[in-house]
């Protein structure tokens, strides 16, 4: 075959070394040929869509009723800084639905006009957020 002749002239030759710059190390060298991310963020992408929310939990009238009435029961013993543990529900910030959570506080005020408890540590708490209200005694 006359094509296994074609590199005669140019095999032997030195290779050729740069005066000018410094020889790449094999790491570097190798990392030219590495596989990169075309897409960027798309991993990030795939996993957000992938992560589940919560549906907001629709009380019945009655479960509503209940939950009024211990709004009533707290807000006569706010001197006492009562200790609740309230289950509410945190919309998510980047989709729809969100989770619940469930958390021990100390109540400091309930703001009928906005429709918030007020924790001691001054958080605030939607009670149209609120599913459940547990004290410890009750």
């Amino acid at each position: 075959m006359k094509d296994d002749h074609r590199y005669d002239d140019i095999i032997d030759l030195p290779h050729h070394v740069s005066k000018n710059r410094k020889q790449m190390n094999r790491l570097d060298r190798a990392a030219q040929f590495s596989p990169f991310a075309a897409l960027t963020g798309y991993d990030a992408a795939i996993r957000e869509t992938a992560r589940l929310t919560d549906r907001r939990i629709q009380l019945s009238d009655s479960e509503l009723e209940e939950l009024n009435e211990r709004f009533v029961l707290l807000s006569g013993q706010l001197d006492e800084r009562p200790e609740v543990t309230l289950t509410f529900f945190v919309e998510d910030e980047r989709k729809d639905g969100g989770r619940y959570e469930t958390k021990t506080v100390r109540l400091r005020r309930i703001d009928t006009v906005q429709r918030v408890l007020i924790t001691e540590d001054r958080e605030k708490i939607a009670m149209d957020d609120i599913l459940a209200i547990r004290k410890d005694n009750k």
